[in-house]
């Protein structure tokens, strides 16, 4: 049974801040509908659940004298190349402080969300929505290249802040990459360390027909397609803290449990990133 190697606990400061990194497929498939999703593009509701998590760390980071830098981040995407997001830059400089991020984003939605009122009433309510991050399609997957650059990057992260908490890599997709077997790629990446632990890397793999989801398996014996025991491969398990969250979110978690999201519906993914990105639980939150 692979462990998560560490104890994944160390404080979030400016000092020593998180990581996380986005690796999206940017596919010709990644333009297709998202199952259940009334005819939003699988790209876009990726787009959506990204940029909601990345305002939920600006706001995790925001104190009264700004948006402290307790995390960097960046995001790499790849269809037939991979370049980076968020005003990063490949091969190096990919991750940016989370400061540059609540600073600059693209634009600035409005958007309509649904809310009860005092009576208990549905209303539509007017809210902003602060956008990173674009969808976009097209062209081939090279998944094993853009393992490559985050590897690079995280490496690069480590060598800064080497008592840190592991940097985590989050890679969406929605297939097998055009480029070879990642498997060793990512191998790669999660034998990067801190003095805390193990780089973590996750995977979610995208809706392509309705069926079951699974969440957080601990084995791949239930899996037919090929794309879901080689992300499920890919992934590392979770550590104990994550471990609990996934728990106290409802899911049948067991021993071993990998950071792994198969067949995944739209509200899947934005609980996915916000589980695999709980790098404060408890009392251990950024100062």
């Amino acid at each position: 049974m692979r462990r998560a190697v560490g104890s994944y606990d160390a404080q979030i400061s400016r000092a020593n801040p998180a990581c996380l990194l986005f690796l999206i497929d940017q596919s010709g498939s990644m333009g297709d509908p998202f199952i259940g999703a009334g005819g939003t593009s699988k790209a876009s509701t990726v787009a959506d659940a990204v940029n909601r998590l990345l305002q939920n760390v600006v706001l995790r980071s925001a104190k009264a004298d700004g948006v402290r830098d307790y995390f960097r981040v960046g995001v790499i995407g790849y269809g037939t190349t991979v370049k980076a997001g968020l005003g990063g830059a490949t091969p190096s400089n990919v991750l940016i402080p989370v400061s540059r991020l609540g600073e600059h984003p693209l634009r600035v939605d409005t958007r309509v969300k649904k809310v009860l009122d005092a009576q208990g009433r549905v209303t539509e309510q007017k809210v902003k929505f602060p956008v990173w991050y674009d969808p976009i399609s097209g062209g081939q997957t090279a998944m094993c290249e853009a393992l490559g650059v985050a590897g690079q990057a995280v490496k690069e992260f480590v060598y800064e802040f080497p008592n840190s908490y592991p940097p985590i890599v989050l890679n969406l997709t929605d297939g097998l990459p055009s480029d070879g077997n990642p498997q060793e790629a990512a191998r790669a990446i999660r034998n990067i360390s801190t003095a805390d632990g193990n780089v973590l890397l996750f995977n979610l793999l995208i809706s392509k027909v309705p069926v079951t989801p699974a969440y957080f398996p601990a084995d791949e014996s239930g899996f037919p397609e090929t794309e879901a025991k080689l992300l499920f491969r890919m992934s590392s398990a979770l550590p104990p803290k994550l471990w609990a969250a996934a728990r106290n979110e409802g899911h049948a978690v067991k021993p071993g449990a990998r950071g792994v999201v198969l067949n995944a519906d739209p509200t899947a993914i934005v609980r996915f990133l916000d589980i695999g990105t709980r790098v404060s639980p408890g009392g251990n939150r950024p100062l």
